[in-house]
């Protein structure tokens, strides 16, 4: 029987749309669920505030009366706008190992570009950075993180068949922190600290990072602005990430340090690994899943390191050594054996050599690819 592609329409297909995954990649040891109720949020125009500059479509594929399949094609105006190109993203793409479905998928995406005057499509790509994006290449039988995407090898093929090359790669690392800091960060931290009359912030509960929170969010506007693919935050995205993300917050692993004026110069986001924790809750929050949750948050010794930003009037001036000292402190304390650094483009050699003193081990890899008409 041939595949039928049918465009989601209501919230009940939606909602099949979102736990295709979990029969695909049910026994796959590697694969972290999702949380079901974010995944809907995300992919919904009433309560995701990147539909203010985004159209989408969201496509299932069916083959003998079951689902083999799924794609979102994402017009960001935004991007679009920024950065000149008009492609479109796809995303969220799944689909079982048959050629015939992911041709028909992804030939379902393009053909909606071109309905709309695109001259591209290009992805795995989210709305936004803080959506999944990239697929993965290498690092197939490594745990996946929180908010990555994982997907079977065979993937890599089908989308090449399909006419799609390489545009950029991420990189991610394991990271064994080192039980005490090299003498030359310790240095360079108390230096920079003086010199630029700088402190770092004192907080002991994630309640009072908020009164930063849309700082760190404007950092990340302004340091990422130029990097592959960025689209820049609205202040309704910004409260949006706030809500969603303190609350998993430990302060302790979240380094702010301050200016003269107490403006946010620098921070570091750094979070207990929640991937076997989010297996065990299956993308539920009941009625145990927030317990597997907060036991992950409470005791773990693999934390997931997420993304440092400096305040661009005060790069490349030894900042990054501050961060790396206040989070070194609270990766000894807590006897974290190993941090997973998440992607980092490929050429980000700055950020790379970070970990030159931790031991850094790449172990996946994640590629954006592009097709032009």
């Amino acid at each position: 029987m041939s595949v039928i592609i049918k465009e989601v329409g209501n919230k009940s297909e939606l909602k099949k749309f979102v736990l295709f995954p979990f029969s695909l990649y049910g026994k796959n040891k590697y694969w972290v669920p999702p949380l079901i109720f974010d995944e809907m949020k995300t992919l919904q125009k009433e309560k995701n505030p990147a539909f203010e500059f985004c159209s989408t479509k969201y496509w299932l594929a069916f083959k003998d009366g079951k689902i083999v399949g799924r794609v979102a094609g994402i017009i960001n105006n935004r991007y679009i706008e920024n950065w000149g190109n008009k492609y479109v993203r796809f995303g969220w793409l799944d689909f079982i190992d048959d050629e015939e479905v992911s041709r028909s998928l992804i030939n379902t995406v393009e053909n909606w570009a071109k309905e709309n005057g695109m001259e591209a499509v290009h992805g795995p790509l989210g709305f936004t950075d803080f959506d999944p994006e990239g697929l993965l290449v290498e690092g197939f039988e490594e745990l996946a993180t929180f908010g990555a995407i994982y997907n079977h090898p065979y993937y890599v093929t089908h989308i090449e068949k399909c006419g799609y090359r390489k545009d950029t790669d991420w990189i991610e690392f394991q990271i064994k922190p080192p039980e005490e800091l090299p003498d030359r960060v310790r240095r360079i931290s108390e230096i920079v600290l003086k010199k630029y009359n700088l402190k770092i912030l004192d907080v002991k509960k994630a309640k009072e990072l908020l009164p930063y929170g849309r700082e760190i969010f404007h950092i990340i506007n302004d340091t990422f602005k130029d990097l592959y693919g960025f689209v820049q935050l609205s202040e309704k995205q910004i409260d949006l990430y706030i809500k969603q993300y303190f609350g998993f917050i430990r302060a302790e692993y979240v380094p702010v340090v301050l200016d003269s004026d107490g403006k946010v110069a620098a921070f570091g986001i750094t979070m207990p690994s929640l991937s076997k924790a989010l297996q065990k809750a299956n993308g539920r929050l009941f009625p145990f899943g927030f317990l597997y949750i907060l036991r992950a948050m409470k005791k773990n010794d693999y934390v997931d390191l997420y993304l440092t930003g400096v305040r661009p009037d005060l790069q490349d001036k030894g900042i990054n050594a501050i961060l790396i000292s206040e989070m070194q402190k609270a990766y000894a304390k807590n006897k974290i054996k190993f941090a997973e650094t998440n992607r980092e483009l490929e050429t980000n050699y700055k950020v790379q050599g970070q970990w030159k003193d931790m031991n850094g081990r790449q172990h996946k890899r994640r590629r954006c690819y592009i097709k032009m008409f």
